[in-house]
């Protein structure tokens, strides 16, 4: 108790110094909590991904579509529990700015398989009634103040004109990193609309999405599937959600390492701050370290000050710092709305924090401590400021 005292004390003997280290370190500590988040939200899709979900598409790219005949031949492989399929629409909202995932589905198989995407029953039977129906999250209504009823109209761009689309549900997700930016509505509409302005893509399929009875055999399955169509004019790429997920995200991979990189240099800056902090305290003290070891206090002992000021400041910055995140972290995702659909400090970035704050007190206090450790009591004494 009276090494804590002392501690508190010797942390508060410089109240300004002491409040702008700590400053520093709320800073720090919230804007390194809010870049992991933003690296988290990166890839927020591959982790909710399930290991039973396959995506096939086009093996040149995801850009050349696949026959609707290849449903029930993918559906016939051994191995496959059911198959569903979407398009991409890319469809503008009022302005470009406002992307949003936008998808063609199947309905009754795409939400079957989908079922972290929990949509009221009475709302879901009105969707499957009306054929120009959507579903969109809830993050995408609340974003742009959508509600059951009103009409979505969206210009087309892959598919170019004017489209209107009657919201019938608002889907809500069953855990906090549930993907609730997207809009779905039915493929057969996009199909049949497609068909009588006379475009080419009728018929046509983006991906196919495939559930398995087995995620051990998910490798075995894929093949499969893909020695299916080998040779033909649209052959076939076929892997795990969670790989065609990460696919996405390598092609923004530098971005995200110099996100990962800025807030690790965020740390080391406040590192340097903060041991310049102590080696001041040490300098300042070093008559009073001297004296405390000639009244027979161990080096130890005189070390244990340096360390235990430093971690105390360290903490008190750390908790400030990590309690920040949050509000922070909800003002961002209000402002990027649904440009990064899973904006959740996680448990695991807080605890990086919390990590990082003590790296940062213990490292700070090595040399300052170990010099007052060292120090003579005859140079100690003799020492002035």
């Amino acid at each position: 108790m009276q090494f804590a005292k002392l501690v508190l004390r010797n942390a508060l003997r410089h109240k300004l110094r002491t409040a702008l280290t700590v400053l520093g370190l709320v800073v720090a500590i919230a804007s390194f909590g809010l870049l992991q988040t933003v690296v988290g939200a990166w890839y927020a899709g591959a982790e909710s991904a399930a290991p039973t979900r396959l995506v096939t598409r086009n093996a040149v790219s995801l850009v050349f579509p696949l026959p609707l005949g290849y449903r029930d031949k993918i559906r016939s492989v051994d191995g496959v529990r059911s198959v569903s399929y979407a398009n991409w629409f890319a469809g503008i909202y009022q302005d470009p700015k406002n992307f949003f995932p936008q998808l063609a589905v199947e309905p009754r198989t795409y939400f079957d398989m989908y079922r972290d995407y929990l949509v009221p029953a009475d709302d879901f039977a009105a969707f499957l009634r009306d054929r120009k129906g959507a579903v969109i999250g809830r993050k995408l209504a609340d974003t742009h103040r959508l509600k059951v009823g009103d009409v979505m109209p969206l210009r087309g761009t892959i598919y170019p004109g004017t489209w209107e689309f009657t919201i019938r549900a608002i889907y809500d997700g069953a855990e906090q990193k549930t993907d609730t930016s997207q809009m779905f509505f039915h493929w057969d509409y996009l199909n049949e609309t497609v068909k009588k302005r006379g475009r080419g893509r009728a018929d046509q399929v983006g991906i196919y999405l495939v559930d398995v009875t087995d995620a051990d055999r998910a490798a075995e399955v894929s093949q499969a599937i893909d020695a299916l169509f080998r040779n033909s004019l649209a052959e076939t790429l076929t892997e795990t959600e969670r790989a065609f997920q990460i696919g996405f995200v390598k092609q923004t991979e530098a971005l995200v390492v110099a996100i990962r990189i800025v807030s690790y240099v965020v740390i080391a800056i406040i590192l340097a701050v903060m041991a310049n902090t102590m080696a001041m305290t040490a300098r300042e003290r070093l008559a009073e370290y001297a004296t405390l070891k000639a009244l027979g206090f161990s080096p130890a002992f005189v070390a244990a000050l340096i360390f235990g000021e430093s971690l105390a400041i360290a903490a008190v910055g750390a908790a400030a710092g990590i309690a920040l995140t949050f509000p922070v972290g909800d003002w961002f995702a209000q402002r990027v709305g649904t440009l990064i659909p899973v904006f959740e400090v996680s448990a695991q970035t807080v605890a990086l924090q919390a990590l990082c704050a003590l790296a940062v007190g213990v490292a700070a206090a090595i040399i300052p401590g170990r010099r007052a450790a060292r120090v003579r009591i005859v140079e100690g004494l003799r020492a002035v400021g």
